[in-house]
């Protein structure tokens, strides 16, 4: 019944949007589109009562609370997990994919050298590639079971260099050059990022400096002429 109701105030395309996006959370996927959407509409308007009874101008600010509700809900369990999963998705790829490479280099074909990598490796990158090699054993081929990987992950790096990977598996080429040369990416990615956390640091200083430091200085200078003032 209530599935119902939510594929008629919904269109399948817009439902199907959101469990696409919630299948890219993997682990952190709590539930599927239509209990998000019964969950939502249901603590949306609890929200919406508890404001509209509980101010004095409920009726003003219980829409605007059953609004910024609405839309904080999708951030709270999508939008902010699906981040957190893309960091570590790309935190996980530059050791993933270097111990691919490490199997690749001893003569082993791509899926042989993955399900050896998969055994060693245990990451949530790694546990992706399992449930493609699962479904490897249930009939699909490497390429198909990759292409619906690719699906579940939300990270566009990882998610380019398995196109990399099966562009290279279909056309023959070097499969190992093709890795050198992703892993030299992703170092130089993750030198990047890391720079960039080095360069940020000077502007939280200078916030925690105005907010904590400036107030302290400020008070041990003026504070003989206050007790002062306050002693008139």
């Amino acid at each position: 019944m209530k599935d119902n109701i939510v594929r008629k105030i919904y269109r399948y395309r817009r439902i199907k949007a959101v469990q696409d996006e919630l299948d890219m959370l993997g682990d952190r996927a709590k539930m599927n589109a239509i209990t998000f959407y019964n969950f939502r509409y249901l603590t949306t308007l609890i929200v919406f009562l508890l404001v509209l009874y509980n101010t004095k101008l409920g009726y003003v600010t219980a829409p605007m609370a059953m609004l910024i509700y609405y839309y904080l809900f999708y951030y709270v369990f999508i939008t902010r997990p699906k981040k957190e999963r893309i960091r570590t998705l790309d935190h996980d790829a530059l050791y993933f994919f270097e111990i691919l490479t490490l199997t690749l280099e001893s003569g082993r074909n791509l899926e042989n050298s993955l399900e050896i990598t998969v055994m060693n490796v245990d990451s949530e990158l790694s546990r992706e590639f399992k449930k493609a090699l699962v479904e490897v054993k249930f009939g699909k081929s490497l390429l198909e079971a990759l292409e619906d990987m690719k699906k579940r992950i939300p990270s566009e790096t990882v998610n380019n260099i398995i196109l990399n990977i099966t562009q290279t598996n279909v056309f023959g080429n070097s499969i190992l050059e093709t890795m050198y040369h992703q892993i030299d990416f992703l170092r130089d990615k993750q030198t990047l990022e890391i720079k960039g956390e080095i360069n940020k640091i000077p502007n939280k200083i200078s916030i925690i400096s105005v907010i904590f430091v400036v107030p302290l200085i400020l008070l041990m200078i003026l504070g003989p002429f206050i007790i002062e003032f306050l002693q008139i």
